[in-house]
């Protein structure tokens, strides 16, 4: 079946039981600041688990579109996803358990109104207990499985292994009922011991599909449904909120009982097909024929590139339904992720051999396939377009260079946390990407020494700063070095929308704003000056490497440094590059930047920290000083 088939059917199926459909919550929670996406189904409709009322009533069906950031570093293999549907039925204080595994059970093997799948290949696991808080085993659960079974022919053993390691040991024994501790108990909290009084929790019943794969022995000498060998694929759960936590550390039941059922649609759609890849259901056929074109390769003919294709896959369709909900590349929150996204994707381009822009028309499949279910992603699919070709467009730069300097070191020794520095500073190469990569060539690399190496960094120029030049600055306060290296982006802005002739005539920077006096003969027009800010934001937002390199002063005076005037400068000078690297200038020490000039410091070692937390630069005024020389004053806010 098709992914819309397979959707289409479950909403069918719950509304026909009594069932209102209720539309996808957005990807990204309104007025929820404690979480950047909505990861699960049940995540929007928690006050009404706890109590409130519905408007639409106590029982509900839906489709919720979903993104899981900390799955990012599993894609690559046949099942997970960062964003997923969830299809999802509800019963606030309606219905329970006698009524929710039947029809769970009924919707998977009906041929005429479900999933049609074979009941011999679905397996079930359910709560054995916690002997820490006195919660007894799901002895109801059981009996109404095994009798749904045993109605299909078939004789549902049931083994209670306590914990997931347990079941490595005992195996499979025959049986198809599992019997797990806390891995099949839900509340916020987690385990029951870990719950508050007041907390509402229950059991969960989770239901596994064999696909009859050979048990891979790395992950224990015996398979069973919770064994990560791929053997066994969760494609649903349906949890029962019945117990409350009292003081006593006792628990009680509940006077109205609810029930919440998740269940994957790729993974859904996957098991109709009889085969574990996700990446194989309808959804991904046009993005595959796209590589594929690109390639000259098919999915699957080669397995060192599958991980590729499948994180190409994943990341682009994630990336496109962020852009879609109003997110935006950053160095922030959900920016952050999203930008994240699309740079692993361009970088298992970059592994493919595609050397041209892709990622949109990647995205033109997903427009088609997604439309009828939600129609708003066609509604922005020029922001969409826009998005991603940006991003990638620059991003490309950055990966060629990066990757090079990136071998140039693995060839010869460990990635250190300088090394990581050195990449990010000097080449705007994500450290992200650097740890990574060293990840793949089993190297060490420790978040927390990339961050000292920076700190000393920061500290360093600071340091060589008050011995040189005072460069205008108040001190040396983080903010104060923010706006120092505004500034320098600042006067090439000018120089770009006033021309060449624009010179620095002074300058004075606090950690409130910044001030540059310039030489120019008029004054500024309301699009100028809204050209010079739209210029100064778009450096700052490229996150581009912000570069010191100390070398003759005529050699810099040659490569067209910007001097301040009237200042005198020794025979070895500080230069200081902001722009991305390229190699297109001759002398190797600098980069091909977008300003270069003389200065002491102390500067951010990329734009990145400028725009920390979503400031933009704005011009607060623009007036005359004296003959000839204007002054502008601005600030990040």
């Amino acid at each position: 079946m098709t992914l819309a088939e397979v959707r289409s059917r479950f909403l069918t199926f719950y509304k026909a039981r009594g069932h209102v459909e209720i539309p996808s919550a957005p990807i990204r929670p309104d007025n929820d600041p404690t979480t950047l996406f909505t990861s699960s189904g049940m995540q929007p409709l928690v006050p009404y688990l706890l109590g409130e009322e519905h408007p639409a009533g106590t029982r509900l069906a839906d489709a919720q579109t979903c993104f899981r950031g900390q799955d990012i570093e599993e894609v690559g293999d046949n099942r997970h996803t960062t964003f997923f549907e969830m299809l999802g039925n509800w019963s606030l204080g309606d219905y329970f358990k006698t009524e929710q595994l039947p029809w769970v059970f009924e919707f998977l093997t009906s041929k005429e109104e479900g999933l049609g799948l074979n009941p011999e290949n679905i397996y079930v696991t359910v709560f054995s207990g916690d002997e820490s808080t006195g919660v007894g085993p799901d002895k109801e659960a059981v009996a109404i499985w095994q009798k749904l079974f045993a109605d299909k022919g078939i004789d549902a053993k049931f083994s209670s292994i306590g914990t997931e390691e347990a079941g490595y040991e005992k195996g499979m024994q025959g049986s198809r009922i599992f019997g797990y501790n806390t891995k099949n108990w839900w509340s916020r909290a987690g385990a029951p011991g870990n719950m508050p009084a007041g907390e509402p929790g229950g059991p969960d019943s989770e239901i596994f599909y064999d696909f009859g794969l050979p048990h891979d022995t790395s992950w224990g000498p015996e398979c069973h449904p919770n064994c990560d060998c791929g053997r066994f694929v969760e494609i649903g759960n349906s949890v029962f909120m019945q117990y409350k936590k009292e003081e006593d550390g006792s628990f009680s039941l509940l006077p109205k009982k609810n029930v919440d059922f998740g269940g994957g649609l790729e993974r859904l759609v996957a098991t109709t097909q009889g085969d574990p890849d996700v990446f194989l259901i309808d959804v991904f056929d046009q993005a595959r024929e796209v590589l594929k074109a690109k390639t000259g390769r098919a999915y699957g003919d080669s397995e060192e590139d599958l991980r590729a294709w499948r994180i190409i896959l994943d990341h682009t369709r994630a990336a496109f339904f962020m852009l879609a909900s109003d997110i935006r590349p950053s160095n922030t929150e959900a920016g952050y992720i999203l930008r994240r996204l699309i740079r692993r994707a361009i970088r298992e381009v970059d592994r493919l051999g595609i050397k041209d822009p892709v990622l949109v028309e990647i995205a033109h499949g997903f427009a088609q396939l997604y439309k009828q279910q939600y129609p708003w992603v066609m509604d922005n699919l020029s922001q969409i377009e826009e998005g991603l070709a940006a991003e990638e467009k620059k991003f490309r730069n950055t990966l060629s260079t990066g990757l090079k300097e990136f071998e140039k070191i693995a060839s010869k020794k460990d990635i250190s946390g300088e090394d990581a520095f050195i990449l990010f500073s000097s080449f705007g190469f994500p450290f992200e990407l650097t740890q990574e990569l060293a990840k793949e060539r089993g190297l060490d690399l420790i978040e927390s020494d990339f961050k000292t190496a920076m700190e000393a960094h920061q500290s360093q120029s600071r340091a060589g700063a008050g011995q040189k030049f005072a460069g205008g600055l108040a001190d040396h306060a983080e903010q104060t070095v923010r706006y120092h290296t505004t500034h320098h982006i600042l006067l090439k802005a000018l120089q770009i929308v006033l021309g060449e002739e624009v010179l620095q005539r002074g300058s004075n920077i606090t950690a409130e704003r910044l001030r540059i006096d310039f030489a120019s003969p008029g004054k500024m027009t309301d699009e100028q000056k809204a050209e010079v800010e739209r210029i100064v934001n778009e450096v700052i937002y490229q996150d581009v490497p912000v570069v010191r390199s100390v070398m003759p002063r005529e050699e810099a005076e040659k490569l067209g440094a910007q001097m301040e005037f009237g200042v005198k400068y020794p025979d070895t000078v500080s230069v200081y590059s902001v722009g991305p690297t390229g190699a297109t200038v001759e002398d190797p020490r600098i980069p091909e930047a977008f300003s270069l000039e003389f200065c002491g410091g102390p500067h951010v070692a990329n734009t990145s920290e400028i725009h920390a937390g979503g400031t933009q630069f704005k011009i607060l005024k623009e007036e005359a000083v004296a003959a000839g020389i204007r002054r502008i004053k601005a600030v990040l806010a």
